[in-house]
């Protein structure tokens, strides 16, 4: 998959700052006579103190390519964002064209039946639309496999919270490729406000899952509850 930041908040960390700053003053903050430091400060303590609202005033967008409607069908269940996804009914997808998992591609014989699978699939397709069905018809034999395009819109707070879901090593692999790449990103253009983002176990100090992927002890396990 290929995933870009193709827009955001102007000065991000500065815009958070600010909202914060002003909850605490007789008007709103003046974003300009804030210096750096005082941006980290302030940012690091609004997290820190749980004042996630103002995190929503610096919104991300992002243009994702070469991933799966399985990964996207997971994707839209977070509400707190805005998606614009290809439209089978107006894209003629005659060429097969789809995401092979590498658990189904490293076993020759299992890689031969999902790849006829696609095949067949595709054929079906095709003949459909040679015999006047229209794309948006012909599209219901299509595979959660087919590859897609998404443009995704979230706010920091929101994103926070994707990333403590799936980047956690227990989210299903696409995806969690897909939420990796999106943070290596925002870090990039705001480092302090995506600072201790990631799966929820580096917020936390321990898995919150029953059964950890071992990378931190469970809540039962730093508690020693029995």
């Amino acid at each position: 998959m290929t995933v870009k930041l193709i827009n955001y908040t102007p000065e991000p960390e500065k815009t958070v700052a600010a909202a914060a700053y002003t909850c605490h003053l007789r008007k709103c903050a003046e974003i300009d006579k804030m210096s750096g430091e005082k941006i980290r400060k302030i940012i690091r303590a609004t997290r820190n103190s749980g004042h996630h609202s103002v995190m929503e005033h610096a919104s991300f967008t992002f243009a994702v390519d070469e991933i799966s409607r399985a990964c996207t069908h997971q994707l839209v269940r977070h509400r707190m964002a805005s998606f614009s996804q290809q439209s089978q009914r107006y894209v003629n997808l005659s060429e097969p064209d789809y995401v092979l998992p590498e658990t189904i591609e490293k076993n020759s014989k299992t890689k031969k039946f999902f790849e006829s699978a696609m095949k067949d699939l595709w054929d079906v397709y095709n003949k459909l639309t040679e015999n006047n069905i229209p794309d948006e018809d012909a599209r219901y034999v299509l595979p959660n496999a087919a590859k897609t395009s998404i443009v995704i819109t979230m706010n920091a707070r929101e994103l926070y919270h994707f990333f403590s879901l799936r980047c956690c090593l227990k989210a299903q692999w696409e995806i969690r490729d897909m939420a990796n790449k999106m943070l290596s990103l925002v870090k990039r253009v705001a480092p302090v406000l995506f600072e201790d983002a990631g799966p929820r176990c580096k917020q936390l100090g321990y898995c919150p899952e029953s059964e950890s992927c071992g990378l931190m002890p469970t809540k039962k396990d730093v508690l020693k509850i029995k």
